[in-house]
């Protein structure tokens, strides 16, 4: 076998069917689509569209909501911050805040900020600048030899006209 002799088996693939070049193709002047009305048009997308008969998503009930001012925090565990600074992404002895997490390569992106969980151990002396902390996290940081600074959040800015 070489390599120009490659080819695929016979019916693998079906060439496709090009709609709307005369009438010899079989698929030409309405190209498939029927003849007049909406979804014969182009620019036509009637999803969700049920013959005028209530649609599902409007039968069904509406249930909970949305809080617009909840906050959409990294969570990161102990463990993970001691592997980071086990393999010499994250210095111990500079204060660990969401910038120096994003540029070491812990997390992918700032969000509202980070939130420290207690899963794992820490050996670490870490000075933390988080936006909150579960209260095993807190023990465990506090036991290793380090501190956590809880950021305030930021005050809404005042539109002034």
């Amino acid at each position: 076998m070489k390599l120009n002799e490659i080819r695929d088996n016979a019916g693998a693939s079906k060439e496709r069917i090009r709609v709307g070049r005369g009438i010899g193709s079989g698929k030409g002047k309405t190209g498939g689509r029927g003849v007049k009305g909406q979804k014969s048009r182009s620019g036509v997308a009637v999803k969700g569209f049920e013959g005028g008969q209530m649609p599902l998503h409007r039968r069904l009930p509406k249930r909970g909501f949305v809080n617009l001012f909840a906050k959409d925090y990294n969570e990161l565990n102990l463990d993970r911050l001691q592997a980071a600074v086990d393999t010499g992404k994250l210095d111990a002895k500079a204060p660990v805040t969401v910038e120096s997490l994003v540029a070491a390569g812990v997390l992918s992106k700032k969000r509202d900020g980070v939130k420290i969980l207690g899963k794992g151990a820490l050996k670490a002396k870490l000075k933390l600048e988080v936006a909150a902390a579960s209260k095993s996290a807190l023990e465990a940081i506090e036991k290793a030899g380090g501190s956590v600074k809880i950021l305030a959040a930021k005050a809404a800015e005042s539109v002034e006209a």
